[in-house]
């Protein structure tokens, strides 16, 4: 006999398989090689398609499809704030982790008449060594050395972070949902790219 599925538990199982996909997905938009999905995206991505499909096939909501429903919200949240992020321009900046591992820090980015800045955890920066070293950056498609300057004094981190809530839609949804800070925080830093052929060798 034919499972006879439920109306709730195909929308809510569709739209999952649909929101993991988009992760992947949205990321063709960006020009260049294709950036891979990393920590909690990657991990939304699958989680969403995985629970979606567990849905479609269990096709009721009860007694097994609420438990798969109640937690879907780990994996939807991070999924939802991963298209969101890759939704407007990002970079990819080329970085060496704390085991010199090649890491692709994809960062939201802002240009101010001095040059182009991106901010982040303090903590971040100096794990990955970004203070003074030549980096390869990926922005529309073309790739260009560049060396951060790291910059800590509260106004040029609290101009710079305005300028990013300011530039992109999704900081300041996320922002609204408590996901993403409005104001720069004591920890946030922001990093300045200048171009390595102004910098000496």
């Amino acid at each position: 006999m034919e499972k006879t599925r439920s109306i709730p538990c195909l929308a809510i199982g569709t739209l999952l398989v649909a929101v993991g996909l988009a992760v992947f997905g949205v990321r063709l938009l960006h020009a260049g090689p294709y950036a891979i999905p990393q920590g909690g995206a990657l991990f939304g991505g699958l989680g969403a398609v995985a629970l979606g499909l567990a849905l479609l096939w269990i096709g009721k909501l009860r007694p097994w499809g609420w438990l798969l429903v109640v937690v879907c919200p780990a994996a939807l949240f991070p999924a939802l704030y991963s298209i969101m992020g890759e939704a407007e321009e990002v970079i990819s900046l080329f970085a060496k982790g704390p085991g010199d591992e090649l890491v692709d820090l994809r960062l939201w980015i802002v240009d101010r008449d001095d040059g182009a800045w991106v901010g982040m955890k303090r903590e971040k920066a100096i794990a990955n060594r970004l203070d003074g070293q030549r980096l390869s950056m990926l922005r529309n498609g073309q790739l260009d050395c560049v060396v951060p300057v790291l910059h800590e004094d509260r106004e040029t981190v609290d101009e710079i972070h305005g300028m990013k809530v300011e530039k992109y839609k999704a900081a300041q949804i996320s922002g609204a949902m408590g996901m993403y800070p409005l104001q720069a925080t004591a920890s946030t830093v922001v990093l300045r790219l200048d171009p390595c052929a102004t910098v000496d060798p």
